[in-house]
């Protein structure tokens, strides 16, 4: 019984996954964005100003690729750069967060509404599992992305 739940789980935590990413893909293209810079959009707008290198390292992306996601984010006014004081060397990515609320709360308000009374639903028991669940998977995930990001002895 347990063998056949654990099962269903990873089925479902997989549907979850690919669903996400058709959901994310459909909220960038109403919000004129591709779906990868949808995505990496939320994560600077999350961790907020940072290094270009920072962003890089962050998100594994080639140093070629974030220059090109910068560019067209900072042309669509997302982001902006600037000069860290003290150390004119140091170029500062600044999300405009203001534009990029502006933009994505309408596309999200339905559905955050919609799953914070899916939440709601269950007991604070049921809610503590869920919590546990999550952030247990997400330590193993960044625990993954950590191996698979070190380069290989034959390298």
């Amino acid at each position: 019984m347990k063998e056949e739940l654990v099962k269903q789980i990873r089925k479902l935590t997989q549907q979850h996954a690919y669903t996400s990413l058709q959901m994310h893909e459909a909220v960038a293209r109403k919000a004129g964005l591709s779906g990868t810079d949808h995505k990496y959009l939320g994560f600077l707008l999350e961790k907020g100003e940072m290094t270009a290198g920072d962003f890089a390292k962050a998100t594994g992306l080639t140093t070629g690729a974030v220059t090109g996601l910068i560019d067209r984010l900072e042309k669509k006014k997302f982001l902006s750069r600037h000069f860290a004081e003290g150390d004119r060397r140091k170029v500062l990515l600044k999300p405009n967060t203001e534009l990029i609320m502006t933009l994505l709360i309408p596309l999200y308000e339905e559905f955050r509404r919609e799953t914070e009374n899916l939440i709601s639903s269950f007991s604070t028991s049921e809610i503590k599992v869920i919590e546990r669940y999550f952030s247990q998977a997400l330590a193993i995930m960044n625990q993954r992305i950590e191996i698979l990001s070190q380069p290989d002895a034959n390298e």
